[in-house]
């Protein structure tokens, strides 16, 4: 399968849970600003919206969203924990934490405040109001190793990438200790330091910093 990515983006999650549930993808690097894809091609012709990540199924359909594309993912190996069974309380609290981190974190966020086309006051009013849900997540990993308790799961990949970017976009977590002592937790996990040694590379070269 086809997984589209942009390096060190919110597909970085995508890229990690496809590690954890040995799940054998090509990667398909999009260009962040022109969306042209690796290779030659224009990659709004596979995925009209432009944005990753997007996966290619055995089908042949294509996959969008990145909350579905983690379920997805995890779905594929169940044995890996990645996600609780459906049906089971614990299956809902992951949907919530998902959804917290896309809504909540990456898109009133991260995306602001990464986001070429943001205005100065718009990219500081992101980072200034970003302390109450990074405060909320805070106080919900004072008492567990990961969100859903003591076993990563998907959701936890998507959070590792928020926080993990959010001081490089002038978003520092200093004031959250177990968000700090969180980041450097999950970063120690193989699957991590993989994607990280193939994404890091990418970025700095696309970004220009090689």
């Amino acid at each position: 399968m086809d997984l589209y990515i942009t390096p060190l983006s919110g597909s970085f999650a995508a890229h990690v849970a496809c590690l954890e549930a040995g799940l054998p993808v090509t990667l398909r690097r999009v260009d962040r600003k022109t969306k042209l894809l690796e290779g030659g091609g224009d990659y709004r012709a596979v995925a009209p919206q432009g944005i990753v990540p997007t996966i290619a199924l055995p089908d042949g359909s294509l996959l969008t969203e990145i909350s579905a594309i983690l379920q997805y993912v995890a779905d594929r190996a169940p044995a890996s924990g990645l996600a609780p069974a459906w049906g089971t309380p614990e299956r809902y609290r992951l949907i919530e934490w998902l959804s917290f981190v896309a809504t909540e974190l990456h898109k009133k966020h991260l995306w602001v405040i990464f986001s070429s086309q943001t205005p100065d006051v718009a990219k500081a009013f992101a980072v200034s109001s970003a302390s109450a849900p990074l405060a909320y997540v805070a106080a919900h990993l004072d008492t567990r190793e990961h969100l859903l308790g003591e076993h990563f799961t998907v959701a936890d990949a998507y959070l590792f990438w928020a926080l993990f970017v959010a001081p490089h976009g002038g978003l520092p977590l200093d004031a959250f200790p177990s968000l700090v002592k969180y980041v450097a937790r999950v970063q120690t996990r193989p699957s991590i330091q993989t994607a990280l040694a193939i994404e890091g590379p990418l970025y700095r070269q696309e970004s220009g910093r090689v």
